[in-house]
């Protein structure tokens, strides 16, 4: 054994290639699964004990040097090309890309979820399509109110039911109260749509958040703690707020929602019109009607609501001023927001 090894050593130490074919040839005579070592691995059975340890030390030291003289040969046929083809990874693209981001309207809605589930709310969603019922009826508009017409609201169908694309996600508020008894505590995000004319203030669709809260002795200081927490983490600690009386079908009393200004501190400019106050959102105290609609008895339950849009939020966090550019897809717009991924 030891003889046919000092011998395989020889040959494998004078072994010569004209090209990496040629050297391919040689891994393959010597150290493929049926090539001389792995022969003499086999017959190693064979060896008398008290040799084992020196014939294995010697089958280890052959198997070292040829796979050295192997590799060595191979890395003298390699070019410089040669080498980079080793290196490089083919399952990457062809041409480069460049990363994404998310949209400014997703970046400002999940963080204005992650302030509301800290105050303990859970997130409802349902359809964009929507009935009559969902959408006006149990939310106490009359059956005159402006809002049902054709110039007002996109309708699918119409008698015997009217079906339409919903007009804001308090149609969801309904659904969780028809089906789930008091206490309920939920925001609602999600797109609605408005039969209006497509500007830099106004678009056809766009999105809300809306809350609804109702529980036994819930009051209006309630609502306002829970908007003035909202307001201050959102834009700041330092945020003012003031509520404005107002009117909505389904609240009473209702009121309006200002900020002070962040960009004047409240002193007066171009973006507040003088003011130093900002609106960002509608609430107030769920009329009674609501409650009894969905089977909530309100002389046992009170709640409030709230509602606002992303857009809105999204334009005074970052000073969009015009509402086509969250829709219009332009990159130079979206790269805009890579610093908030």
């Amino acid at each position: 054994m030891l003889e046919k090894i000092n011998a395989l050593k020889e040959e494998i130490t004078s072994a010569t290639a004209s090209d990496l074919k040629g050297v391919e040839e040689l891994r393959i005579k010597y150290l493929s699964k049926k090539g001389a070592i792995s022969l003499l691995m086999a017959d190693f059975r064979s060896v008398p004990a008290e040799q084992k340890r020196e014939v294995g030390q010697k089958l280890n030291e052959l198997k070292t040097l040829a796979t050295e003289k192997i590799a060595s040969l191979k890395e003298s046929f390699a070019s410089d090309g040669d080498k980079e083809m080793e290196e490089f990874d083919l399952t990457r693209t062809a041409t480069s890309l460049n990363p994404g981001t998310r949209h400014p309207l997703s970046i400002v809605k999940n963080e204005m979820l992650r302030i509301f589930e800290g105050m303990g709310f859970t997130i409802a969603e349902g359809p964009e399509i929507e009935d009559d019922w969902h959408v006006f009826g149990s939310l106490n508009f009359p059956p005159d109110h402006p809002a049902r017409d054709m110039q007002d609201t996109f309708f699918i169908a119409r008698n015997p039911a009217d079906i339409l694309l919903r007009t804001h996600t308090s149609s969801v508020q309904t659904r969780v109260m028809e089906k789930t008894q008091p206490p309920i505590r939920i925001v609602c995000p999600g797109r609605v749509y408005r039969n209006e004319a497509i500007s830099a203030r106004a678009h056809c669709f766009f999105h809300q958040v809306e809350g609804l809260y109702i529980d036994k002795n819930v009051s209006f200081a309630d609502l306002r703690q829970v908007l003035l927490g909202f307001a201050r983490q959102m834009f700041g600690p330092e945020t003012k707020i003031r509520l404005r009386p107002s009117y909505f079908p389904f609240t009473e009393p209702s009121a309006e929602m200002d900020i002070s200004c962040d960009i004047c501190g409240g002193k007066g400019c171009a973006f507040c019109k003088g003011t130093g106050w900002v609106e960002i959102l509608g609430c107030g105290m769920v009329d009674p009607n609501v409650l009894e609609a969905c089977g909530i008895d309100s002389k046992v339950y009170s709640g409030y609501a709230f509602g606002m849009g992303i857009e809105r939020i999204t334009n005074l966090k970052y000073k969009v001023k015009d509402l086509r550019m969250f829709s219009e897809n332009d990159i130079r717009f979206l790269r805009e927001f890579e610093s908030a991924r």
